[in-house]
């Protein structure tokens, strides 16, 4: 039986507590789940170093070895077929984020001529405020922004 890859990509400048609880909701669904961090080839203001971000992520799931985290560049679908990836694993807040994944969805879909099926997972009630953006300009003012962030299991 083929083993059930799925890939969860983004910049992850910083990875948050939403994106933890994607990768840890998702995880159940696969065999193995790549982390895929966009690399520095983007420039986007305050964009922390890819390999710093990799490193930061790599850290939290040390002890899971169904997850790998990898740089990305150029199209989620280039990248879940590099890695032997058949699905692509999203998160939602709003009704926002659901419109723009679902025509990415359909893009991807018809662009990998139907090999690559998007998953969405809808945040948790809890976490649909929180946001990467949110986190660095909290940052910005000084704010402690602890508890956006994931700690790593001390297993």
């Amino acid at each position: 039986m083929k083993e059930k890859i799925g890939i969860f990509v983004g910049s992850f400048n910083p990875f948050t507590v939403g994106h933890d609880s994607i990768v840890r909701r998702a995880l159940p669904l696969f065999d193995r789940l790549v982390i895929g961090v966009v690399g520095d080839h983007v420039s986007k203001p305050g964009m922390v170093p890819a390999e710093a971000r990799m490193e930061a992520i790599a850290k939290l799931y040390r002890n899971e070895a169904r997850i790998e985290v990898k740089p990305y560049y150029g199209l989620a679908i280039d990248f879940a077929r590099s890695v032997g990836a058949r699905f692509i694993v999203k998160g939602v807040r709003s009704v926002k984020d659901f419109e723009y994944e679902r025509e990415q969805a359909d893009i991807n879909r018809q662009i990998s001529g139907g090999e690559i099926e998007t998953i969405l997972l809808y945040s948790e009630p809890q976490l649909s405020s929180v946001s990467s953006s949110m986190v660095r300009e909290l940052q910005h003012f000084g704010v402690d922004v602890s508890d956006f962030l994931p700690t790593p299991n001390e297993d």
